[in-house]
């Protein structure tokens, strides 16, 4: 990342991005993600840990984002989701 002041350009950000979604498509279907999370957030607060207030904000927070970026990009199918990266990243 880097410094507040330092100069970037949009489409290096882009480029960053898109590399970004195109490993997570080749790691693990970014759909289940959400529950996967919940499962093992759920299996958490069944702990001691569990009941660390700043923790569960954390999840709820991970599982947030994480249903978010699901929702943006669900509609699309892994092809169109990896053209559109492979063409930014190329841009």
């Amino acid at each position: 990342m880097t410094e507040e002041n330092e100069k970037t350009t949009e489409a290096a950000v882009m480029t960053a991005m898109a590399k970004f979604l195109s490993d997570l498509w080749f790691v693990d279907d970014f759909r289940d993600q959400p529950e996967y999370l919940s499962e093992i957030f759920e299996t958490i607060l069944l702990t001691e840990m569990g009941d660390d207030q700043d923790l569960r904000v954390r999840m709820i927070n991970s599982i947030r984002t994480s249903k978010m970026l699901a929702e943006t990009l669900g509609s699309f199918s892994d092809g169109e989701i990896n053209k559109a990266c492979e063409k930014m990243i190329k841009a």
